[in-house]
């Protein structure tokens, strides 16, 4: 092999190899396609997912697994009662912390 050939190779490698990063399209891709708006009862749930909103997601999502049937939801985070829910999770979740932080 020629030197010349050496050299267009290396370019047309180097060049396919810097593409490789770059998304085809700027779709947004939220996890839920329809919001819940019915109410849930805080006993039922079995799980509740907090998913910030992002680059791929401009809206928060809150998805929620219950616990009769696996079936996740998908729920309004404007909603009075999601917003009571997540309060409350939070303000169990700060009283735990010093706990732990104390047992370390």
């Amino acid at each position: 092999m020629d030197q010349s050939a050496v050299l267009i190779f290396c370019l047309v490698f180097l060049t396919l190899s810097g593409t490789q990063g770059i998304p085809l399209t700027r779709t947004t891709r939220c996890t839920c396609i329809k919001i819940n708006d019915q109410p849930v009862n805080p006993r039922f749930l079995e799980k509740i997912e907090m998913i910030p909103a992002s680059l791929s997601c401009p809206r928060v999502e809150i998805i929620a697994t219950m616990k009769k049937n696996g079936e996740k939801r998908c729920l309004n985070p404007e909603s009075k009662i999601i917003k009571k829910i997540l309060k409350a999770i939070s303000k169990e979740r700060s009283k735990r912390s010093p706990q732990n932080q104390r047992e370390a």
